[in-house]
């Protein structure tokens, strides 16, 4: 069977927002004007198609990026294929987010009208700066009360630092808001309440805001033309670009991230989602629009381009890993060149093993075809994959190439976990393995000294709905404890230590001496080793030996057992023995040196700091900061937002539990807040030496 849809046809975006703006009613009001949903789902009753976890219907965010292909048809009558890749606006899956964002071309990034740009917004946005996603964003809601349509244009520039170019004006606000100002066409579109927004009049400009649209319409061009030197000369000169001529700059700017064209509506009542459909064929790229995604090659460890085309060898990129109560695991793959077969044998680069492809399915949110071939550009999901994880990348087994490989965070929070029947024991310790391969930003390990298992994640709700997961999915019930933070430990000062490690009593012995430096690493917060040996005092075989012995043990640090971060490491002399030195006496020497090092050279203790934002109505800023402060945390600033006040802070994570009961009843409800990891600080030293009590008893 031949390619149905030509690559150039085809658009992967995803929608990026935060927690409340809309996206999964977006999402549904797209997959209903493409055809796709009969009934429109609301979050509202928890029917969303998109949010197809029994939990996310519950809590009414979105949490698994669900991928759906779907079609619309474009201005010029032509279908295009759309690959929709749903992503959560909750910052306890920003790890889903970024998951999404690397395998996307272009995104839509959604503003709730009365908010403006959120925290999580923020986040999102520099996530997709990383990944130098194309965005266009649409501004929803206009109908809730507070929605301004100008000021969430004002926040793009000054709170994400980026151009936003306006392509359409709102006509009327909150409860009057009617329809929209097309600036490229220079007519109204005005929809009709009763078609469910399915059928609209192309109408004049109202007589009152035909000014303000030539103003818009004045700066839309100005800043097109900027990208074109032609364009710009004209434009100086007094001749301005005919509408395709503005489409095809807006489109050119788009895609190399010089600007962001900026729509408005509101999805909820069904107003400006299909303009907006027009927009993604019009400003997003196809695969075939942006930079071919480029690899190593494994023989020769040189780079590689896999450009989006069909008769390049096969690669592809494994973005998620789900559990389908019907197929068993499911491994979302986006295909950047090449052809998919069903059947046809994989090479999985990152755990060099080999994989076969059982079925291959076409994904709708929460229903499924099965497909037998598959192209470049296509976002695919492989039943049957033993090996694969998150970030492997799968290629034709005689082209081998690593694309390169996604960044996961670190955990910063860590709880016990253990079943509530015995039996459950090994139910638990398998549902918790699937659910570590499914998201790599979430760990299980067991505690050596007390044999429970820890479970580790991003945050409460992160590991709330992990537990929860299991229940439902796996049918284990469990008791967590209460949240322990993962601190670090560190080095505050240099210091240089000289170790002999000698065991010579019969048969072999053992003999090794090191001499190293320890002092805090200046760049940051990894590990470095430096050798600075010369004329063989210790044998270059030897010396990933001193190293490897370091490293074993950073991870337990000596203060209370946490790992270390920021050291570094100089070896600057040693000694050996012909016979009896070998790389493990060398690494047993440098472990024994570096023990003992680190209680000289001025061990610290350091926790977690989160960027916390809390919007709060103006009758509670004095308590919301009083708490804070009483919290340990420092006031970074405050500015008003609408009606409500915005107070951002650096709180210890130790601090921050339960942090949100303590808000809503401070404020009745009305206050909410956001957290992010920010970086790692010392720890007060009375603090600092109730946790070595607590911990230091426990190991």
């Amino acid at each position: 069977m031949a390619r149905e849809y030509k690559i150039e046809d085809y658009r992967n975006f995803g929608i990026m927002a935060h927690i409340d703006a809309g996206k999964t009613t977006t999402t549904e009001r797209i997959l209903y004007y493409t055809g796709k949903s009969h009934k429109i789902g609301e979050v509202h009753d928890g029917a969303a198609t998109m949010d197809w976890m029994e939990q996310e219907q519950e809590r009414g965010i979105t949490i698994t990026s669900a991928a759906t292909t779907t079609f619309w048809k474009g201005r010029d009558g032509k279908v295009r294929r759309f690959n929709i890749i749903d992503t959560p606006g909750h910052v306890d899956f920003t790890i889903e987010v970024e998951r999404s964002l690397r395998v996307l071309d272009g995104a839509i990034a959604l503003l709730d009208a009365n908010a403006g740009v959120e925290p999580q917004t923020e986040t999102v946005w520099r996530q997709a700066e990383k990944y130098h996603v194309p965005r266009m964003i649409f501004c929803n809601k206009m109908d809730k009360i507070g929605a301004d349509f100008y000021r969430s244009v004002e926040m793009i520039k000054t709170r994400l630092g980026a151009t936003a170019v306006v392509m359409q004006l709102p006509i009327g606000a909150e409860s009057e808001f009617k329809g929209v100002i097309d600036l490229i066409e220079m007519n109204a579109l005005v929809w009709r309440d009763e078609s469910l927004g399915a059928q609209w009049d192309v109408v004049e400009i109202p007589a009152d805001m035909k000014e303000k649209a030539e103003e818009y319409r004045e700066k839309l061009i100005e800043t097109v033309v900027e990208i074109d030197e032609a364009a710009m000369e004209a434009y100086l000169e007094g001749t301005y670009p005919d509408n395709d001529k503005i489409r095809e700059l807006v489109r050119r700017g788009t895609i190399d991230v010089k600007f962001h064209p900026m729509f408005c509506g509101t999805a909820f009542k069904n107003k400006g989602v299909q303009p907006l459909l027009d927009a993604v064929v019009d400003y997003l790229p196809s695969p075939v629009d942006i930079p071919a995604i480029k690899g190593i090659d494994v023989k020769t460890e040189g780079e590689i381009v896999r450009k989006a085309d069909d008769n390049e060898p096969l690669s592809m990129l494994a973005f998620k890993i789900m559990n389908d109560p019907f197929v068993g695991s499911l491994t979302f793959c986006r295909i950047y060149s090449g052809k998919l077969e069903k059947g046809s044998s994989l090479m999985n680069t990152v755990k060099e093993k080999r994989e076969r492809v059982g079925r291959m399915l076409q994904m709708h949110s929460n229903s499924r075809e099965d497909i037998d071939e598959a192209y470049a550009g296509d976002i695919v999901a492989l039943a049957g994959l033993k090996e694969t994880t998150t970030g492997d990348t799968l290629c034709d087994p005689l082209k081998p190439v690593v694309l390169e490989r996604m960044e996961f965070p670190e955990p910063v929070i860590q709880i016990a976990i253990e079943p509530k029947t015995k039996g459950d024991q090994e139910k638990m310790g398998l549902a918790l393995n699937r659910l570590a391969a499914e998201d790599p930003s979430f760990r299980v390990k067991t505690d050596e000294e007390s044999g429970q298992t820890i479970i580790a994640g991003m945050g409460e709700l992160h590991l709330d709905i992990i537990v929860d997961r299991m229940r439902r999915e796996f049918k284990v019930e469990a008791s967590v404890g209460a949240p322990q933070v993962a601190y670090r430990e560190t080095i505050t000062r240099q210091h240089e230590e000289d170790y002999t490690h000698k065991k010579q009593s019969g048969g072999t012995g053992q003999f090794a001496r090191v001499k190293i430096v320890f002092e805090p690493n200046p760049e940051g917060e990894d590990f470095v080793f430096e050798s600075k040996i010369v004329g063989g005092a210790v044998p270059k075989e030897y010396i990933p030996g001193v190293q490897k012995g370091i490293e074993s043990v950073l991870t337990s640090g000596p203060l209370a057992g946490f790992p270390m971060l920021g050291v570094k490491a100089t070896l600057i002399d040693g000694a050996f023995h012909d016979v009896d030195s070998s790389v493990l006496a060398f690494e047993i020497a440098s472990r024994a040196c570096f023990r003992e090092a680190a209680k000289k050279a001025g061990a610290q203790l350091l926790e977690p700091i989160m960027k916390v934002e809390v919007v709060t109505p103006e009758d509670y800023v004095g308590d919301v900061i009083g708490d804070l402060n009483s919290r340990r945390g420092q006031i970074q600033g405050q500015e008003s937002r609408g009606v409500a006040v915005v107070i951002n802070a650096h709180v210890p994570l130790a601090n921050m539990f339960k942090y949100v009961d303590n808000l809503r009843s401070m404020s009745q409800g009305r206050a909410q807040y956001t957290m992010l990891f920010d970086h790692y600080a010392p720890v007060p030293s009375n603090v600092a030496q109730e946790i070595q009590a607590k911990y230091s008893g426990q190991k």
